[in-house]
């Protein structure tokens, strides 16, 4: 999206620091963070390094069974559709995680 129009806007002290905390703490420039909060979104702050060592984990695990599921599946051995069915709820779980750490929330102001 190309951005034209430029708007100034005075803020106190308290405000600025504010400003600049939040959009720190959400790793976005201080202008996305107010883009986000115009469109509804709150930003989330960003998750600490166990977050992502989860991430990790949860990524090796859906590789491992997804692998596990086509080796089986070209072996005929073992029930294949229940571990791709495995592997896809182990994909879902990482998803949901990323949502709630990562992903901007919509917000509940009135105002909006």
């Amino acid at each position: 999206m190309k951005r034209t129009i430029e708007k100034h806007f005075l803020f106190s002290r308290d405000e600025t620091q504010d400003l600049q905390k939040k959009s720190k703490r959400a790793c976005l420039s201080e202008a996305a963070l107010i883009r986000f909060l115009l469109r509804g979104y709150e930003p989330k702050e960003k998750p600490d390094e166990r977050f992502y060592d989860a991430m990790r984990e949860l990524s090796a695990i859906g590789n491992n069974i997804h692998q596990l599921s086509a080796k089986a599946n070209s072996l005929n051995f073992i029930d294949a559709p229940m571990i791709a069915k495995e592997a896809e709820r182990w994909h879902k779980f990482q998803a949901d995680i990323e949502r709630e750490f990562l992903r901007p929330g919509k917000s509940e102001l009135k105002w909006q």
